[in-house]
This record gives structure tokens, sequence and C-alpha cells, in this order.
């Protein structure tokens, strides 16, 4: 039991040693883009961190759904003819430490970010069950990152879209 706590310790020291590590290399390359992040209301320095690290610093994807489809998070319809109709999932064909950790996120972003919540009671509110309403509140917090990384702006929540209709 002594050499198993032991080891144990020993793998705890190691990982922490790891984490430091990680957190300069990517503090030396992408402090900028970390601090951005990090005013999104919802996503913390771990997970700023993760996000960064598993999308190369957003540098790998040209738009928001290459993204969300590299999560995993892009819904999947089952249909075939008339006969067949499954019921809408997620794919789940993508990272799936990026889905857990942005689903852990979805929580605290229902509480204190004010586009995430208004998603959620929407969709609660017609009727859908709450896991669904977590699952776009990923994809919005997804898209508000790669937003933020792609624009080079700060998180701001009174921020409305100027779209020009012809």
């Amino acid at each position: 039991m002594r050499s198993l706590k032991r080891s144990l310790k020993h793998l705890e020291k190691e990982i922490k040693t790891l984490e430091d590590k990680l957190l300069v290399l990517v503090k030396q390359v992408h402090q900028d883009l970390l601090t951005r992040l990090k005013t999104i209301p919802g996503i913390g320095p771990k997970t700023a961190i993760m996000l960064v690290v598993l999308t190369g610093g957003f540098y790998r994807f040209t738009s928001a759904s290459e993204l969300c489809s590299y999560a995993g998070l892009t819904p999947v319809i089952r249909q075939s003819g008339s006969s067949v109709n499954g019921r809408p999932r997620i794919s789940k064909i993508g990272n799936q430490k990026l889905r857990n950790l942005l689903f852990m996120c979805s929580f605290n972003a229902c509480k204190y970010n004010k586009s995430c919540r208004d998603l959620y009671e929407r969709i609660v509110a017609k009727g859908k069950s709450k896991k669904l309403a977590l699952i776009a509140v990923c994809n919005k917090l997804l898209k508000q990152a790669f937003a933020i990384a792609k624009s080079g702006l700060i998180y701001d929540g009174e921020y409305k879209s100027t779209l020009v209709k012809n």
C-alpha cells in the first residue's frame, strides 16, 4: 500500500511539472490569445489553455462550423426514406477531451454568460431536454471562442451583430 501511495505521489508531482511546462510554452506563443479567451464568461484558465493546445491556436480552422465538427458537437440526423426516423444526436466523431471540457464549462456559461443563458432558456422553454440545451451552449461557447481568436478582440457581452440585409 505504501509503495502504491509513493508511486501515486510521484505521478502527481510529474503531472504538476508537465502542466507547468505546458503553461509556460503556451504563454510564450499565445499569451494574447489566452487572455482574450479568459474574458469569455464560462471559460476558465485551464479550459483556455486546452482550447489553444487542442486547436493549434485556432490556426487549423477557417470557420466556426469546422471547429464544431472537430469537437463532435454537430447534429447528425438518422433518416432513411419514410420508415426510418431516428432521433437527431450529436456526431461524437471528434475530439472527446474538447467536448468534455466544453460540456463542463456550459454549466458556468449558463449562469454567467448572457447569450448562453438566453439560448439555454429559449431551448428549454420549447420543451427540449436540458442536456440538448447544454450541448447547444457548448456549441455557442466554441463559436464565441473562435470569433474572439480570429477577430483579435476581447469578449463583449453587449456586442450586437450588424447584419445588413439587401
